[in-house]
């Protein structure tokens, strides 16, 4: 009887918790189900809004390509007349007069002078992101003056010699293409690209990512040619579902660069970003993880001062590392520092940038990197400062008293630069016959004082040979400075956090 009591109460038990089970589970699958029709709802919503607003966006659009259209005749008919006149186009002096000369590139078509004319201005970057939207909306078709003006160098560069990178320029300019081609009415939800364009923007894709396989794959691919080619997609509107892993993978490779985090969730790739996350920190890239972490939201799953720490004791190992070099000590040191450095600034920046003062106060850490800058300052200046007073002999044999500054006009006594022109002091009282200044009478020093003693007059006679100085010690640097040529520098002190 008492077996049968157990066993009935632990069936019971049993189908009490599959029971529950399948409760939890019904309800997961009513609440998704809702999820699903709400969503379904949204986007008929919008089908229908779209569907609804698509002639009036398109009549919109056809009465600003008219008057692009018009407005280009007429500066073709004003060029002509200008050269018929020989008058020269404006000078660019000010913001005024800037926008003018995008407006004439745009409105004459000129897509190649109007990159060139971008590139020539990156001082004026800032400037030219608020001008240049406002320049491309008078272009009859900026879809396609866009493709063609930054095709030089995307996808492929094809200039003879790559002196410096342009991807600032390819995305300045798509950036600005975004706000023109904007839906009149819906807005950013729908970007108005002929079905031409959009084909010549995805073959343009296409060719970057063959271009990629070329060169070496991701793990070769500049960050900043990664940036252009996301924003390509992004501003014509051709992001792939089926390269989401392929986007994930150019993302964490690029993860370091600023904009990398907003990037990623522009493309779709939110449902990947703890996977993301996880990587970096695997990586030992917590700062950049950091980044992304607060740029999703994701505070709670993945503490960011934690991070930061571990952060900065895998900078302090590897800089520990780092001074294990005995070949080459000095450099060692060099490096070591500037490791931690580094790590220092990269920390700092982050905790003021997200305000994690409280969690994390950054006065140790300020402290510690000032420390390191001290002996970067102190290491670099010169090493003969201490005893500035000795001179050493034209023949390089002995020590020479210090200058008596009393009685020379110039007290000038150091031993890098030339000296000037030494002039006797006519208050001057005569030295003992023991002590003749410098064994040259009344003739000034030599210009180099490393050199050997000579006479600028043919006719003088040979100088007598130095004279020694009974009683003056010979010259000992102190100890810190080594010897004063191959002295060690300070050694480094290691950080230590708290």
């Amino acid at each position: 009887m008492t077996t049968c009591t157990l066993l009935w109460k632990e069936l019971s038990d049993h189908f009490t918790s599959l029971e529950q089970t399948l409760l939890m589970k019904s309800d997961a699958i009513k609440d998704k189900i809702q999820t699903l029709d709400t969503q379904t709802k949204a986007s008929l919503a919008s089908l229908e809004e779209r569907e609804a607003t698509m002639d009036n966006s398109v009549a919109i659009a056809l009465k600003k390509v008219e008057a692009a259209v018009q407005a280009a005749a007429a500066a073709a008919a004003a060029g002509t007349r200008n050269c018929a006149h020989d008058e020269d186009e404006p000078s660019v002096d000010d913001t005024e007069g800037l926008l003018l000369k995008l407006k004439s590139f745009c409105v004459k078509m000129d897509s190649l002078g109007f990159g060139a004319f971008v590139i020539s201005r990156k001082k004026e970057m800032e400037l030219m992101r608020e001008q240049v939207p406002l320049a491309l909306a008078e272009c009859a078709d900026p879809a396609r003056f866009v493709l063609e003006a930054i095709s030089e160098v995307f996808p492929v560069d094809k200039r003879k010699v790559c002196m410096n990178d342009l991807s600032w320029a390819c995305v300045l300019i798509l950036e600005s293409l975004i706000p023109v081609m904007m839906d009149p009415i819906l807005g950013k939800s729908r970007v108005l690209v002929t079905p031409s364009v959009r084909k010549s923007a995805k073959a343009i894709a296409e060719k970057w990512k063959e271009n990629l396989e070329q060169n070496g794959g991701i793990e070769n691919v500049k960050p900043p040619d990664v940036h252009t080619f996301f924003q390509h997609l992004l501003t014509f509107g051709i992001v792939n579902d089926d390269d989401f892993d392929f986007y994930r993978k150019l993302v964490v490779g690029s993860a370091w660069r600023k904009q990398m985090p907003k990037l990623a969730l522009a493309l779709g790739l939110a449902d990947q970003m703890p996977d993301m996350i996880e990587e970096l920190i695997s990586k030992g890239q917590q700062v950049d993880a950091v980044h992304f972490i607060h740029e999703v939201g994701l505070v709670d799953q993945f503490p960011p001062v934690g991070l930061l720490k571990s952060f900065l004791k895998n900078a302090k190992t590897a800089a520990t590392s780092i001074l294990e070099d005995l070949n080459n000590s000095s450099r060692a040191v060099h490096l070591a520092a500037r490791k931690e450095q580094s790590a220092l600034k990269a920390v700092i920046k982050c905790i003021e940038e997200y305000k994690l003062e409280d969690e994390f106060p950054p006065e140790n850490l300020k402290k510690r990197l000032e420390q390191l800058e001290k002996v970067k300052i102190e290491k670099k200046r010169p090493a003969a400062a201490g005893p500035a007073n000795k001179r050493i002999r034209a023949s390089n044999v002995g020590t020479m008293p210090p200058a008596k500054a009393g009685r020379i006009t110039n007290t000038y006594v150091s031993s890098f630069p030339a000296p000037p022109t030494f002039v006797r002091s006519p208050s001057h009282t005569q030295y003992p016959a023991g002590y003749p200044v410098y064994g040259h009478g009344n003739r000034s020093p030599p210009t180099n004082p490393y050199a050997a003693p000579y006479s600028p007059e043919a006719t003088a006679p040979p100088l007598s040979p130095p004279l020694s100085y009974p009683g003056t010690p010979p010259m000992n640097y102190p100890s810190p400075y080594g010897g004063y040529v191959n002295g060690m520098p300070a050694a480094y002190q290691q950080a230590y956090y708290r």
